[in-house]
């Protein structure tokens, strides 16, 4: 069991939605907190709000850039002391049909929700070994990461990559002391989409009327899905207790369980004869 109190949490993407929930509930369990986000104003108001009940550092941060994310890093170190829980959050939702994407999207998907998770391994996770004092790692996926669907290539080619790497430094860590946790949430009643609207590339092909229209409805639905989803600040009390308990799976409700056993079948049944 890993006790939070005292230690020190970078939090990617924890200005806004989920990353908050998490920042919120570690602070609760007196942790320090690292909020890191590309949102200035966000962070701002994050920061104030934590800063009454702990030590708060606010640092702005394109997840795309591995240099800046190492000078972060080692800034946060400097006045908030070793950081020993890593919230690998940051993400973005956006993408286009497979016909659609381009070179600039698939650097852009990738950068933020995969890249993003890599830049956190490779800067944290030598310190936290080398320190010999344990720690806890948490990667943000998705649903889409267990089981594809509507959500896009380029969303769920993030999200599985994201997966399967948490379940390989799972069986690589232990030794060291370093659990790892993986969140895989549902719809979680955040603006996501709205954010994610305002940072995305433009898509460079030519789309046609259709296919803006759909857009445009598949846009709309997701945002109303995610706003009858659980609140971030329930998600971050459910990552708490994951670091806690040393739980590598974190699924937010029970919507994927009919579309994991579908899958698991399907691959079951894939097997050659014994």
């Amino acid at each position: 069991m890993t006790d939070v109190a005292g230690r020190t949490a970078f939090i990617t993407g924890g200005a806004n939605g989920i990353g908050l929930g998490i920042a919120r509930a570690l602070a609760g369990a007196g942790a320090k907190v690292a909020l890191i986000d590309i949102d200035a104003e966000a962070l701002e108001r994050a920061r104030a709000e934590l800063a009454a009940s702990t030590a708060v550092v606010a640092e702005t941060l394109d997840m795309r850039d591995r240099a800046s994310f190492a000078d972060v890093a080692d800034r946060v170190e400097r006045q908030l002391g070793p950081v020993s829980l890593l919230i690998n959050n940051a993400g973005v939702a956006g993408g286009a049909p497979a016909l659609r994407l381009n070179y600039e999207l698939w650097d852009w998907g990738l950068g933020i929700n995969l890249g993003g998770v890599v830049s956190g391994i490779q800067t944290f996770l030598s310190r936290m070994a080398e320190r010999g004092q344990g720690g806890h790692i948490v990667n943000t996926a998705s649903g889409a990461g267990l089981v594809a669907g509507q959500s896009g290539v380029l969303y769920h080619t993030a999200k599985f990559a994201v997966v399967g790497m948490s379940e390989a430094l799972k069986f690589e860590l232990e030794p060291h002391g370093i659990g790892v946790s993986v969140l895989c949430p549902g719809p979680v009643a955040t603006d996501i989409i709205a954010r994610t609207r305002k940072l995305q590339p433009r898509v460079v092909h030519t789309m046609t009327q259709d296919e803006h229209e759909s857009a445009r409805t598949r846009s709309g639905k997701m945002t109303r899905w995610l706003e009858r989803g659980v609140s971030p600040d329930a998600v971050g009390r459910m990552v708490l207790r994951a670091i806690q308990d040393d739980q590598l799976y974190i699924l937010t409700d029970r919507y994927m369980a009919p579309l994991i056993e579908a899958r698991t079948k399907a691959l079951l049944s894939a097997l050659p004869p014994e």
